[in-house]
């Protein structure tokens, strides 16, 4: 895996910090939305990476404020929830500051966080705009085959699910899952009563994104 080494400004000093740990963490970002929807699908995802593409992973998740120097320490970061989003202009400083220096953010639409997203994400890169990802990117062939991109695990509005996308000198470093809903497919079956081969899309998709960031 490769080495995530970030520069961090904290207070008046500089601290060079390198980590090669496999770990991810949940956002709990501002603004009112439900931040710590879904609670069983990030230790499920994370036992079905352990278990096939071999990582290493934490099973109990870390959460993580967006401002905080502690974002530094994860090549992943998994945000969620269904309503309003927040970012101060400290934080989204340092979300850019974390995307930029090698950082992974993907953002898994519960449902309804689009509006206030696409809004804050502003914030973090007023000179960027969301981008439709290809079907013949990586992400879609990591580990599992998704020749036609994006699987549709839920229905919510009846539109195709869209994988869109934040790049930085061809590198991948902002996914936004939306008309999918990913992280309800990697829930415990008994939540939503999907298919098995629905959640297992779900999860295979899963991998190939953590996959995908801790390479890149």
């Amino acid at each position: 895996m490769r080495k995530f080494a970030l520069l961090i400004t904290i207070g008046f000093g500089m601290i060079f910090q390198a980590a090669t740990a496999q770990e991810i963490a949940v956002l709990k970002y501002k603004g009112g939305g439900d931040w710590y929807a879904n609670p069983t699908a990030l230790p499920n995802l994370i036992r079905y990476c352990n278990q096939t593409i071999n990582t290493e992973i934490n099973p109990k998740p870390e959460t993580v404020e967006p401002g905080s120097s502690l974002l530094f320490q994860y090549p992943y970061i998994h945000m969620t929830g269904h309503g309003n989003i927040f970012f101060s202009d400290e934080e989204a400083s340092n979300l850019r500051t974390y995307l930029l220096a090698g950082g992974f953010l993907h953002i898994d639409d519960n449902y309804g966080m689009e509006p206030y997203l696409k809004k804050e994400l502003k914030k973090i890169f007023p000179e960027k705009e969301l981008e439709e990802i290809s079907t013949e990117h990586p992400i879609f062939s990591e580990r599992f085959k998704f020749p036609n991109g994006l699987p549709k695990i839920h229905e919510h509005d009846g539109k195709r699910p869209q994988a869109l996308g934040i790049f930085d000198k061809n590198r991948l470093i902002l996914l936004f899952t939306f008309e999918s809903d990913l992280g309800d497919g990697w829930e415990d079956p008994e939540v939503h009563n999907d298919p098995p081969e629905v959640r297992q899309k779900a999860l295979q998709m899963g991998a190939n994104i953590i996959q995908y960031a801790f390479k890149n």
